[in-house]
């Protein structure tokens, strides 16, 4: 209101006296109207001005507003105040679902003998105390317990190297074992037991063992006893040699000769027996639990033991639980390596045991678990609240450490207000870009990146496949390392392995080059020495050394098309002997080497075929695992699926996850009445389930003369039909899908859940894992608890149904090439058919010329 009446007598003061010339008599005025218009024109202006800063001010107010909304919303983490999840795991103790040895006989009992009886003494009677006025002192606290020591003894035959035997020969031979140190152990003390004999032959004062601890000595004994007796020496180790990881080496000089020993003498030997042992007392240490630590203690990729993980069952199977825990699982099983992972399900906490680590994924509604641990949130009407009592958002995931029974049980939750938030928080544990920067006990995942699919035949484990010429420094070692020059030296010196794995669809041709690029010492006597190349172990071409060793050299050679596999070891071997075999001695030992430089270069020549279906295609995880995310297969299980059908799934996805490498996992999991008419077309199918319930039973149908499965406990197989009681075995069969040429369908499947389980141990069991071929498997159990350390419990039989379908992708000529290398016994008979129908022919043009 005054701003209207201040303008009133502004318009007045300003346009009236302009009227009032307009209506009386002209006067020159000119000066007035422009000073005035001049001064409304300002006002103007500076009323718009105010204007526009008023209004540009509430919009920004409004937009302030909407960022501390925002703000507030994604930031709202849970303030409740409670300590830091702390995980002290308990000495060991044994574990109800391992097989029990049976029960010792009772001892008889003893012969009973007359004694004189025991004479009672008389009863006494004790005065009380008159209590003063000065009450005693109160006890003093008692002292803190004493952490309990616990003892691990680890065999040398658990390593691969050792086997039944461990054998060292030559003059100064050497084998080198790794052991690791777990996370949560404080080692107090470490003893080293070695078993050992030795030739006969060996001069005790010459010849000696030494045992080395990360290149530190720690003791020695000579090799004295007489007849290859076995001997025992026990080297203490000091603890501060043990690391993470620690490397054993046992070194032997032996000798049978006064003056020179040569080396190839065969009496020179010493094996060191698999019973030899490592004992560790330790102490388990609490470890306060942190995501920047993950995925330990759920995964320690340096413990010595097999890892438990245990998913808690929710009250309905849905496919995005489903999907979340196979995805988790083969993320887990990446993490896990080459290191042992049990997996199983259990309805109640009850069922957990020692070395179990919990796993808990779900929304509050399908988890009741969620409201009785300890978490940051609070929990209402199955709805996860912020600081402020606000609902999360839908669409944001939730990752919470935790433990159970007084910290002994590590819980990791993943969790969310919608399914699309639980989906969040297991991708974001799923990927090794958001997995790198997660901290602290509690995380809230709002947004996840998307990572791309690779392309289905990048395998980053495998031979490069975009181009056909590569150095060795493009290859990875065996612990997953590039390649770079490596040197060996001595007389013995060990072969240098190369992992060649070949993509499973690869075939190669003849051309394929491998040009060796080495080196070598001066003190190397090049008539008696020599470079060896082997392919899994067959020499494939040797190459004696030159007389002088000087710069690089170069060897090319062909390698064999016919012995590439996708699991195939290249090896380069020096046979490195000395110029002056009468001068013997470590140092002229130690300068005798070989390098191999990883600039050696490969050329091959190879095509795109394969023949599906073949189970053997499966244990390097093709086609399945092509793309390597998994994002080309689905697993399809029953609408209701049992808890051992749901154990068989985390057992494929842990495969499956050991089997492929790349920075996301993507492959869906459904239910038969939820299964999708593009995954069914566009991607690989597994099948999981009983029989009686498959959900896709027409993969179970016997094609001819294949393998099928009906009702009734029937089997059909050629024909034949046969009704077994009890079928207690496992099928695992491969069948090509009739929407998509070149799509499979894989079954997993029983009569019955002891069957369905066998199915399961041989996906987790790599002695299992490794028998598979053909297209259909028969796998049965003849022990009760059968050992998870072999295949001898089980029996296995393979079968091959026809035909198969060849999928190429090859140029005209490399196809009809492949196509002659094959079928080469049908060149002699197209040529005799060639030469009588040209014969026939000219026959016929002579008859004609006769008849002219």
């Amino acid at each position: 209101m005054h701003l209207r009446n201040r303008f009133n007598q502004l318009y007045r003061r300003v346009y009236q006296p302009f009227y009032q010339h307009s209506a009386g008599k002209r006067k020159p005025r000119s000066n007035g109207l422009f000073k005035h218009g001049l001064l409304l024109l300002c006002i103007m202006g500076l009323g718009v001005a105010l204007g526009l800063n008023l209004i540009r001010s509430v919009n920004a107010q409004d937009s302030l507003q909407q960022q501390e909304n925002q703000v507030i919303q994604q930031y709202s983490l849970p303030s409740r105040s409670i300590p830091a999840p702390v995980y002290q795991p308990r000495p060991p103790q044994p574990r109800r679902s391992a097989p029990v040895p049976p029960p010792a006989p009772a001892p008889a009992p003893a012969p009973a003998s007359i004694s004189a009886p025991t004479p009672v003494p008389e009863a006494t009677t004790t005065p009380v105390p008159t209590p003063t006025a000065n009450p005693a002192p109160a006890p003093a606290p008692p002292p803190p317990p004493e952490p309990v020591v616990s003892q691990y003894v680890m065999e040398f035959n658990r390593s691969p190297v050792v086997g039944n035997r461990l054998r060292l020969e030559g003059v100064y031979p050497e084998a080198r074992l790794g052991i690791t140190r777990p996370q949560d152990w404080d080692i107090k003390t470490m003893t080293v037991l070695l078993r050992f004999q030795h030739s006969p032959s060996l001069i005790p004062e010459r010849s000696n063992l030494t045992l080395r601890v990360n290149d530190t000595s720690v003791g020695s004994v000579w090799l004295d006893q007489p007849n290859s007796q076995i001997a025992e020496a026990v080297f203490e180790i000091p603890t501060n040699l043990i690391q993470d990881y620690n490397e054993f080496a046992v070194a032997v000089e032996q000798h049978t000769s006064e003056t020179c020993t040569h080396p190839d003498d065969p009496t020179l030997w010493t094996e060191i027996l698999p019973d030899s042992k490592v004992v560790m007392d330790y102490v388990p240490k609490a470890t306060t639990l942190d995501f920047s630590r993950y995925p330990f203690p759920f995964i320690d990729p340096l413990h010595l033991d097999i890892n438990h993980l245990v998913y808690l069952s929710p009250k309905t199977y849905t496919d995005s639980w489903l999907t979340s825990v196979g995805q988790l699982q083969a993320s887990l099983a990446r993490l896990a390596g080459p290191r042992s992972l049990e997996t199983r399900l259990v309805d109640d906490t009850d069922e957990l045991e020692w070395g179990d680590r919990l796993i808990v994924v779900g929304q509050p509604n399908n988890q009741p678990l969620l409201s009785e641990l300890t978490l940051p949130f609070d929990i209402k009407e199955n709805q996860i609240l912020d600081s402020i009592g606000e609902p999360l958002a839908n669409d944001d995931g939730v990752l919470v450490l935790s433990t159970l029974a007084d910290g002994a049980v590590p819980v990791l939750v993943a969790t969310g207000n919608s399914d699309e938030g639980v989906k969040k928080a297991i991708q974001s544990l799923v990927q090794p870009q958001d997995r790198s920067v997660e901290a602290g006990q509690v995380l809230v995942i709002n947004r996840v990146s998307s990572v791309g699919t690779p392309n289905p035949r990048q395998w980053p484990e495998f031979l490069p496949t975009d181009r056909d010429t590569f150095q060795l420094s493009e290859l990875k070692t065996l612990n997953g390392n590039p390649f770079s020059d490596k040197t060996v030296m001595g007389t013995n010196a060990p072969t240098i392995q190369i992992p060649f794995r070949a993509l499973p669809d690869e075939v190669f041709h003849r051309g394929s080059t491998m040009t060796l690029h080495y080196n070598y010492s001066a003190q190397v006597n090049g008539r008696t020495s020599s470079v060896d190349v082997l392919l899994d172990g067959v020499a494939i071409t040797s190459k004696r050394l030159d007389s002088w060793g000087r710069g690089r050299k170069r060897f090319k050679l062909d390698l064999p098309p016919q012995l590439i596999k996708p699991d195939s070891v290249l090896g380069v071997q020096f046979v490195l002997k000395p110029r002056d075999s009468r001068v013997c001695g470590a140092d002229i030992n130690q300068q005798l080497t070989g390098t191999l430089h990883d600039t050696t270069l490969f050329n091959l020549k190879r095509d795109i075929s394969v023949a599906l279906p073949d189970l053997a295609l499966l244990k390097s995880g093709f086609p399945l695992a092509a793309p390597q995310d998994l994002s080309n297969m689905t697993v399809v299980l029953p609408d209701n699926p049992s808890t051992v059908e749901v154990e068989t799934l985390l057992a494929v996805s842990k495969r499956l996850g050991n089997l492929s490498q790349a920075d996301s996992i993507q492959f869906d999991v459904h239910r038969a009445a939820s299964l999708p008419s593009t995954a069914r077309r566009q991607t690989h199918l597994v099948a999981i389930g009983l029989r009686d319930r498959f959900p896709i039973p027409s993969a179970l149908n016997s094609d001819g003369d294949g393998f099928g499965l009906q009702s009734g406990f029937t089997r059909l197989w050629k024909g034949s039909q046969i009704q077994a009681f009890p079928d207690t075995g496992g099928v695992i069969k491969s069948v090509l899908s009739d929407e998509g040429e070149d799509r499979i369908i894989l079954a997993l499947t029983a009569q019955s859940d002891v069957g369905l389980e066998d199915v399961r141990d041989t996906f987790d069991r790599d002695p299992l894992f490794n028998q598979l071929r053909g297209d259909t498997i028969l796998v049965n159990r003849n022990q009760a608890n059968p050992s998870p350390y072999g295949a001898s419990g089980y029996t296995v039989k393979a079968l091959q149904q026809a035909p198969q379908r060849q999928i190429q992708q090859a140029s005209s000529l490399s196809a009809v090439s492949f196509f002659l290398q094959q079928y080469w016994f049908l060149i002699p008979t197209v040529l005799i058919l060639l030469a009588l129908l040209l014969y026939g022919i000219s026959q016929l043009y002579l008859d004609r010329i006769s008849d002219a």
